[in-house]
């Protein structure tokens, strides 16, 4: 979660749900599927996709009818806009909708299910399928293996590399 320092981890509904435990006293959220929901955060964010709700203060003056189009976007903004369609498009459209809710506009998982009209708890369970993709996606589902799951060494036991055949 150290990579995403840059926001207040508190006002994350991924951030409260991942403290969260299960029956077994295992986290409720993986941290890959964490990291996942976080990163896809921080790219809507840069990609400056956020509504506007207050009074633009910029020197230059628009059009009448105009609106802010690619040409006022930097490279890295657009950059981020790619990055959020690349995720959402892996995500798929069945949980994009959920994904977007809860970890770009941060709602809360009953304000979802209330305008979905959904039953009780099935956005949690959306959430975290989505969020499975989405940790896929970005390469990060492999953070989630149990550390006896990954490759130590290559050699042997009792193998000792060499440099210039010493």
């Amino acid at each position: 979660m150290a990579a995403f320092a840059s926001h207040n981890p508190n006002e994350s509904p991924l951030a409260r749900l991942a403290q969260r435990r299960g029956k077994g006293g295992e986290p409720f959220l993986a941290e890959a599927e964490t990291l996942a929901g976080e990163r896809l955060r921080v790219d809507f964010t840069r990609g400056q996709l956020l509504p506007g709700i207050t009074q633009r203060w910029d020197a230059q003056p628009r059009e009448k009818g105009s609106r802010r189009g690619a040409d006022d976007l930097s490279d890295s903004a657009i950059d981020a806009r790619q990055r959020v369609d690349a995720a959402i498009k892996a995500v798929g459209p069945e949980l994009a909708g959920v994904l977007l809710d809860i970890c770009c506009f941060l709602k809360g998982l009953e304000t979802v299910e209330r305008e979905r009209q959904w039953p009780a708890r099935s956005a949690k369970l959306l959430l975290k399928a989505g969020l499975g993709v989405l940790a896929r996606h970005y390469g990060l589902a492999g953070a989630a293996r149990s550390a006896s799951s990954r490759i130590r060494r290559w050699g042997t036991e009792d193998y000792r590399p060499s440099i210039n055949g010493r």
